[in-house]
């Protein structure tokens, strides 16, 4: 029998030198109508006192090092330290709204065949970035639909059937495990309700990860190749 969702999740929050917003991030995850059973904060390599911030939350917070070794390798750690049937992850900088994990596990209690469900997103300037750069900010309009890590309730077993994301990675690697989910036969529900507030920040907009393209494409030729794998296999 699987494992129903009052069987608890846990949330799991990677953070590199995030310390300017993490504090946001923890507390929309503690402050949910359906608290998670843990928060787990994964530190990779941080040098401006995150892990000391998410220390402070006292034993409300499961924080673990790790040297510096990426955002997937932060949320595998996460995943093996995890305790609970369900699992959950929040970027440093973004914020769940306070029922997402509630009506998630609503989902789920009526669908017990499902493995993961997602939500929608709504994108929001955070109020210290300046002025001068709004102007310039082409932000969706509304919510959107979110197949994104941040917006997703996965069952452990399910997460586990698919493996873990690719560490070598840098970006892409959630579209990557989406990729392998669905090839695994995974069933996703994409519900209509705004389960995650994503922020745009000065840190965000400036960022330009060196060969992040290349992990993208990096990420669709892995999907094409697997499908000529299969093809080749059955013909």
């Amino acid at each position: 029998m699987r494992d129903p969702p009052g069987a608890g999740v846990s949330a799991i929050i990677p953070v590199r030198d995030g310390a300017r917003y993490l504090g946001e991030a923890i507390a929309s995850a503690l402050s949910q109508t359906r608290p998670p059973i843990e928060v787990i904060v994964v530190d990779d390599g941080s040098t401006d006192g995150s892990g000391d911030l998410a220390r402070g939350f006292g034993p409300a917070v499961r924080a673990i090092a790790q040297a510096p070794a990426g955002v997937a390798a932060a949320r595998n750690r996460g995943v093996a330290a995890a305790r609970a049937a369900w699992i959950a992850f929040l970027d440093s900088d973004d914020l769940w709204v306070p029922s997402k994990l509630e009506r998630q596990a609503d989902v789920a209690a009526r669908d017990p065949a499902l493995d993961a469900i997602f939500g929608q997103f709504e994108t929001f300037v955070s109020p210290d970035v300046d002025a001068a750069a709004l102007p310039r900010l082409a932000l969706p309009p509304g919510p959107q639909p979110g197949l994104l890590s941040g917006t997703m309730l996965v069952r452990r077993e399910s997460f586990a059937r698919v493996g873990p994301f690719d560490e070598r990675l840098r970006a892409g690697e959630f579209v990557d495990w989406c990729a392998r989910a669905r090839e695994a036969g995974l069933r996703f529900h994409v519900s209509a309700d705004v389960l995650l507030r994503r922020r745009v920040h000065d840190r965000n907009l400036t960022r330009r990860a060196t060969g992040a393209m290349a992990d993208y494409v990096l990420a669709a030729k892995a999907a094409l190749d697997r499908r000529r794998a299969r093809a080749e296999g059955g013909a």
